[in-house]
């Protein structure tokens, strides 16, 4: 069995303002999201992590860098980043701004995971990029990397989880996140099962 602790990445400001980052933008923490990572490595801290996956954007690392402070190696593979939202990346969200944004996630939620955003990714194709670093991530012996942290980005997590659930892509929206979130999944058999979802305690102090 593998464990997988899956957690999106501390609040940016992009976040902050309300913009849509994507692959495109490669942000820092700003001083919430690095408390936010702080509040996540006191409560988790205590876990034997053998391994840490990231994206390729810094704001994944930095989300779980105290624990690659203690000495969990952590490995940085670019199939684990955010869906690119294209030319909507860096935009704020606004009625006259994120028509196009929205009327695309409404698509995807109505089966259509072929649409995309002009310059942008479909959710299929994230989620075979996904499956794809998976393939890497489970190539690793269990005794070698068995309690495994993952740190990535809020609709790569919807996609992510989607496909390992065997849920259709376009039930994304069923799986909320938050800044540092986490959600617990547990790989046995080559079958996925969520043992904790969206669990977001830590963060209330």
């Amino acid at each position: 069995m593998k464990k997988f602790y899956i957690v999106r990445h501390g609040e940016t400001e992009y976040n902050k303002k309300g913009m849509v980052q994507g692959s495109g933008i490669d942000a820092p923490l700003n001083e919430t999201g690095e408390q936010q990572a702080e509040a996540f490595y006191q409560a988790y801290q205590h876990i034997p992590f053998d391994k840490i996956y990231v994206s390729n954007l810094m704001r994944t690392e930095q989300s779980v860098k105290r624990f690659i402070e203690d000495g969990v190696p952590f490995e940085a593979l670019p199939d684990l980043r955010e869906i690119s939202w294209g030319i909507q990346e860096g935009v704020a969200f606004t009625p006259e701004t994120s028509t196009v944004y929205q009327q695309t996630a409404q698509r995807w939620s109505e089966g259509d995971i072929e649409a995309r955003i002009e310059g942008g990714e479909t959710p299929q194709e994230v989620a075979e990029r996904q499956q794809h670093a998976f393939d890497y991530i489970l190539s690793k012996p269990d005794e070698e990397e068995q309690t495994i942290l993952v740190c990535i980005h809020g609709r790569a997590i919807r996609i992510l989880l989607c496909w390992m659930l065997n849920y259709p892509l376009s039930m994304m929206d069923n799986f909320p996140h938050k800044n540092l979130g986490l959600y617990i999944v547990n790989r046995t058999d080559e079958q996925y099962a969520i043992e904790v979802f969206n669990e977001v305690g830590h963060l209330m102090d």
